[in-house]
């Protein structure tokens, strides 16, 4: 077994117990009644402010991968993804069932005149599909199209850092620092995808520029 190898069997164990120690912290402030005066509020921040957070370091996997030139780091990805995914989920429970007690028609109209929930909503809609085609057998099935499919984390990184901004009415710093950080990982794809393409179309030009072999 490589030394890859090795880093990825006995990291996965880690960084699954470590995407796991936001939820133990949550359930221990209920448990000893540390949540506040208002407990849902701030289970619906608590679980908020994590899907971002993991949603970052998902996103930050491809650019240190490339920087450290580490292969082996893109197999965290879907983990971390998955995570963002089921934070996401409790964030979104906590508000139909805690906050809204599945209130249709109460969240309809949230979803329709709060700009900061249509977004909110909008990503989490966004993040179903991708969670759901994260296995090998969907790579698969959809072939180039999951590329394309999955290109879609850009877009939810984005409404969830405007989700944010638009729900603090006070302090901005801490939002502000996820837009920077969102801002700087999107940014550094910038670079290598041009640099992609060059190097493609300078190979296409050199095959066929080369002289035919007889």
């Amino acid at each position: 077994m490589s030394r890859n190898d090795m880093s990825v069997r006995y990291g996965k164990p880690l960084v699954f117990l470590l995407c796991l120690v936001p939820l133990g912290v949550l359930i221990g402030r209920g448990a000893s009644g540390a949540l506040g005066p208002n407990p849902v509020e701030a289970i619906t921040h608590f679980t908020g402010d994590w899907t971002l957070r993991l949603l970052l370091v998902t996103l930050a996997v491809t650019p240190l991968r490339r920087l450290t030139g580490q292969a082996w780091l893109v197999r965290f990805r879907r983990m971390l993804g998955l995570f963002a995914f089921f934070y996401a989920v409790l964030h979104f429970t906590t508000y139909l069932w805690l906050d809204r007690f599945f209130d249709l028609g109460t969240i309809a109209e949230d979803v329709l005149k709060r700009p900061y929930i249509t977004i909110g909503f909008a990503a989490f809609v966004l993040m179903v599909p991708l969670a759901i085609t994260s296995t090998q057998g969907w790579i698969r099935r959809l072939g180039r199209r999951w590329k394309t499919l999955h290109r879609a984390v850009y877009a939810i990184g984005v409404l969830g850092v405007l989700h944010y901004l638009w729900l603090v009415k006070a302090d901005l710093l801490e939002p502000a620092i996820y837009a920077i950080i969102l801002a700087v990982l999107l940014g550094l794809r910038v670079p290598w995808a041009d640099l992609s393409a060059r190097l493609r179309s300078a190979m296409r030009r050199r095959s066929w520029m080369a002289p035919e072999r007889r």
